[in-house]
């Protein structure tokens, strides 16, 4: 009778921790950065259909890299959550910490099972406050941990280079003109220190706007109005062009059920 192969528990993390680190570095990166009027969600995406970003709840956004079908399915669990806690108690009551927290949870039963193999996602749940003191922003790796992030954080393939970029330039109060013009020179280095053109048709934007009169904050920036802002960012440096609502929005901003996805 053959002896059963032993691998210690410590050795089998790791080679699961490595597992899931090389299906999310295969993502393409995406940045989420602070600016005075809110949070923006910035990601390379040449598709129109999968969407990295989405609107969880009033205040909340969630980004995403790694594998779209596995993190499509905690979307939509995090959608459900708020939606039930929020009619359940109060729509104050649904908080980025606590969506989070869920999604700790979710993450680290799935990483520590023997029965399944570890997601490959990585996320990020962001809530615009009333002020930018009062803004959250929670990263969590594909092991379940949480993260308190504040000013900027960068998830992907080269998560590690841009957020190195983005630490020594991002600064409090920037307008989203600034904000969106970092957010992209950060995408566009290459792991050897080369820069290249990022369309706008290739890129998806989002912000959290906290001055949107709606109680939704999310909308979608794209077309001619995400190519103003690059423009204004390009030539003048950062005027603020964030004000109006997308024409792509209703009424109350997009539908949340919207698909949030990263395209590998």
């Amino acid at each position: 009778m053959s002896t059963p192969f032993y691998v210690s528990p410590q050795q089998a993390m790791a080679d699961r921790a490595e597992y899931a680190r090389k299906g999310i570095a295969r993502g393409r990166s995406l940045v989420v950065l602070q600016y005075a009027d809110g949070i923006v969600f910035v990601g390379e995406n040449p598709s129109r259909a999968l969407h990295k970003f989405s609107e969880i709840y009033d205040r909340i956004g969630f980004a995403a890299a790694g594998k779209y079908n596995e993190y499509e399915n905690l979307r939509i669990g995090g959608v459900r959550y708020a939606d039930l806690r929020g009619y359940t108690y109060d729509r104050g009551d649904v908080t980025a910490r606590g969506l989070a927290n869920v999604y700790a949870q979710t993450l680290g039963t799935i990483f520590s099972s023997v029965g399944e193999k570890p997601y490959e996602v990585e996320l990020v749940v962001a809530e615009v406050g009333e002020t930018p003191e009062q803004d959250q922003i929670y990263r969590l790796p594909h092991d379940g941990s949480i993260v308190d992030e504040h000013g900027s954080v960068a998830v992907g393939g080269n998560a590690e280079q841009i957020s190195g970029y983005l630490d020594q330039r991002h600064r409090d109060g920037m307008t989203l003109a600034e904000a969106l013009k970092l957010a992209v020179q950060a995408l566009s280095r290459d792991t050897n220190g080369s820069e290249r053109e990022i369309p706008a048709e290739r890129l998806e934007v989002a912000v959290l706007d906290r001055t949107r009169p709606q109680k939704r904050k999310f909308k979608r920036i794209e077309g001619r109005q995400l190519v103003r802002l690059l423009e204004a960012a390009g030539g003048s440096g950062g005027s603020d062009s964030s004000g109006g609502s997308d024409s792509s929005d209703g009424p109350d901003g997009p539908d949340k059920t919207r698909s949030g996805g990263d395209v590998e």
